[in-house]
C-alpha cells in the first residue's frame, strides 16, 4: 500500500509498514551510528562492521527481489531509511545508498545465475559493492568513458582507470562500466568484478572535504581478467543499465542531504534554545526566528517534493525522470544550504568539530555534484520541457 497525501496538511500520511521502516531505520542509527559518525570523520575510518550489521535488518538489499534475500521495498520506502540514516551519518547513509545501487543492477538486469551467485551475500552485506563509472576524463559525459573489455577465450580483458569510486578497496564487488564496442553510448557494457580479480588495484585514499568516512580511490584495471559470465546483460547494454540506476541513485542521495539537512536544524534549534547573548536566549530574537522558520519551510517543502518523487519512480510514471531529475536539484541545494545556515547560527561553535555541525556542511557538499551535477539535472529537466 502506497503513502497518501494528507489534503489538509500536506504531509505525507505514510502507511504502518512505512512507519516501522523509518523507525526501525532511526533506532539503528541512533544507537550504532550517531555515536562514532565524529570519530570516524576524525580517523578517516571505514566502518565495515558497523555497514555489514545493517544487512539482518534488510538493508543490504533494500529493492532486490526477496527470492534471493532482498527485501523488495519501493523507493518511498528506501527514500525513508536513507533519510533516517543520514540523520546520524550523511557517509555513511550515502555508503548504503551506492551498495544497494550497484545490488539492484544485478538484480534488475543479471541472470538468474548471477542473481543467485551475487545476491544473497550483498543482501545479507557479508559482501560489499561499488559503482564504477566515473573516469579521469569522462564524469559528467559518462558516454565518454575509456576503460576498454576485451574478449579473451572465456575471459574479458579489462584496462583502465575509474576515479572517485566509494568504497574502493574495501567493497568486496564492482559493478563496472567499459567499453566492448566503439565510440558512444552503444559501445559500453556492465561487468561484475570481485575484488580478488588478477589485475585489478586501486590508488591511494582521497584526501577530500568530507565524506571522510568512506574511503574514495581510483580502481585501476591492467589486463584485468574478468569471467565472461560476469558480462551484466548482453555486450553494448551497459550504458542503459547505468542510466537506469541513475534515476534512484539521485533520489537516495537527496535523501541523505534531506536527512543531513534535518540533524543540522535540529542541533541549530537545541542550541539557539541555549545560548544567550545580551540578556537573552538568542532564539528569541525575531531575525533568528525568521531564519529558523525559513529553513524548517524549506526542508518541508523539499521533502514533500522528494516523497512524490519516490511515489513517481514507485508507480513508474512516465515523468519518473524528470521529478527524480527535479528532486535530486532541489534537494541537495536545500540541503546544503541549510545546513550551512545552521553553520552560521552557531557562530564560532559551528566551526568546531565536536559541534557535528562543519561536518555536515563538508558532507552535504558533494551531493550537488554526484549522481550527476546539478547542473546536469538543469539539462535533464530543460530537455523534457523543450521536447528534445
Amino acid at each position: 500500500m502506497d503513502a497518501a497525501v494528507d489534503a489538509g496538511t500536506g504531509q505525507f500520511e505514510l502507511t504502518e509498514e512505512q512507519r516501522a521502516i523509518k523507525e526501525m531505520a532511526e533506532a539503528f542509527a541512533a544507537d550504532r551510528v550517531a555515536p562514532n559518525a565524529l570519530d570516524w570523520d576524525r580517523a578517516k575510518h571505514f566502518p565495515a562492521d558497523v555497514i555489514r550489521e545493517t544487512g539482518p535488518l534488510g538493508l543490504g538489499g533494500i529493492y532486490v527481489r526477496d527470492d534471493v534475500g532482498g527485501s523488495a521495498l519501493g523507493r518511498l520506502d528506501a527514500v525513508l531509511i536513507f533519510e533516517a540514516l543520514a540523520r546520524a551519518d550523511p557517509a555513511f547513509s550515502s555508503f548504503i545508498s551506492i551498495h544497494n545501487m550497484a545490488a539492484s543492477m544485478i538484480d534488475r538486469f543479471g541472470s538468474d545465475e548471477q542473481r543467485q551467485r551475487f545476491l544473497p551475500k550483498l543482501a545479507s552485506m557479508e559482501w560489499l559493492a561499488s559503482y564504477c563509472l566515473t573516469e579521469p576524463g569522462s564524469g559528467s559525459d559518462a558516454a565518454a568513458l575509456k576503460t576498454r573489455a576485451a574478449k579473451s577465450g572465456s575471459d574479458y580483458v579489462l584496462n583502465g582507470t575509474k576515479q572517485f569510486i566509494s568504497g574502493a578497496g574495501d567493497s568486496d564487488l564492482y559493478v563496472v562500466m567499459a567499453r566492448t564496442g566503439g565510440d558512444g553510448p552503444k559501445g559500453i557494457s556492465t561487468f561484475v568484478v570481485p575484488k580478488d580479480a588478477p589485475g585489478l588495484s586501486f590508488g591511494a585514499n582521497e584526501h577530500k572535504m568530507g565524506w571522510h568516512m568512506q574511503s574514495t580511490r581510483q580502481v585501476i584495471f591492467e589486463d584485468c581478467k574478468v569471467p565472461a559470465e560476469n558480462l551484466l546483460a548482453a555486450e553494448g547494454e551497459g550504458f542503459g543499465i547505468a542510466m537506469a540506476g541513475l534515476d534512484g541513485g539521485r533520489l537516495n542521495i537527496a535523501a541523505c542531504s534531506l536527512g543531513g539537512a534535518q540533524s543540522a536544524l535540529d542541533k541549530a534549534l537545541a542550541y539557539t534554545a541555549e545560548r544567550k547573548a545580551f540578556g537573552s536566549k538568542i532564539n528569541q530574537f525575531q531575525a533568528l526566528q525568521f531564519r529558523l522558520a525559513d529553513m524548517e519551510t524549506e526542508l518541508q517543502a523539499a521533502r514533500i517534493f522528494l516523497y512524490a518523487a519516490a511515489s513517481k519512480l514507485d508507480r513508474k510514471a512516465p515523468d519518473a525522470g524528470k521529478w527524480s531529475a527535479m528532486a535530486k536539484r532541489f534537494v541537495t541545494d536545500i540541503g546544503f544550504d541549510v545546513a550551512n545556515e545552521a553553520l552560521q547560527l552557531h557562530g564560532g561553535y559551528g566551526y568546531l568539530h565536536d559541534y557535528g555541525i562543519e561536518k555536515l556542511v563538508r558532507d552535504l557538499r558533494v551531493h550537488q555534484i554526484l549522481e550527476g551535477t546539478n547542473e546536469i539535472m538543469r539539462v535533464i529537466i530543460a530537455r523534457t520541457l523543450i521536447g528534445r
